[in-house]
């Protein structure tokens, strides 16, 4: 494991504890789902299973993490989400959301405002060389091309990353892929070792 993702890693703090919250964030998740609607189909199971787990793995990142708050303000245009979202928060279901609100605006406008004024660099900058080359393309044009079309599938796989900065794009996408990786370890080893044992979030993981 390289330096980068050590530290990511000790950032987020003990991964067997983060595994352990989400874990019990995602059954009362469940949970809700299930006695907010009765007699499911498999699709809408499979709904209520990924809606609860990604709510429960956003709900266990910090308050200035972008993509946890883009996440949640995008499940939360269903009134039914509503609910799951301000069950999995906690006790503290008013400060919590008050935080999740003020938090969010504050990232969405910063990295809004950032991007608006990188995107005014970028047209400038553009048709200035376009006016300079218009018929020339070398391999850093290319190379360029190419890192801007990586960029904006990039952008579309994270939540809020279409309002992320390059350098702000590359350290969500970080704690996004370590947040997914604890839920993709949660549920396979639910999977592993049977049903029985999702009624108990102390489960060694």
């Amino acid at each position: 494991m390289n330096r980068r993702k050590l530290t990511k890693f000790q950032e987020m703090g003990n991964p067997n504890s983060l595994k352990q919250e989400f874990l019990k964030k995602w059954i009362k998740g469940l949970q809700i789902c299930s006695a907010t609607k009765k007699n499911m189909s498999i699709m809408e199971r499979k709904k209520a299973i990924k809606l609860s787990a990604d709510i429960a793995m956003a709900s266990t990142r910090k308050s200035t993490i972008y993509w946890s708050h883009a996440l949640m303000k995008n499940a939360s245009k269903d009134d039914t989400n509503k609910i799951i979202i301000k069950n999995i928060l906690g006790s503290n279901d008013n400060n919590n959301n008050n935080n999740f609100k003020k938090a969010s605006m504050g990232i969405y406008n910063s990295m809004s405002q950032n991007g608006i004024i990188r995107s005014k660099k970028i047209i400038k900058k553009s048709c200035k060389i376009s006016r300079r080359a218009r018929k020339i393309i070398s391999p850093n044009i290319i190379a360029k091309k190419m890192m801007k079309k990586r960029t904006k599938v990039l952008k579309s796989l994270v939540p809020g990353g279409e309002y992320m900065d390059d350098a702000s794009l590359i350290k969500e996408t970080l704690d996004y892929i370590i947040s997914l990786r604890v839920q993709v370890d949660v549920m396979r080893h639910l999977a592993n070792n049977g049903s029985c044992e999702i009624n108990d979030p102390k489960t060694n993981l």
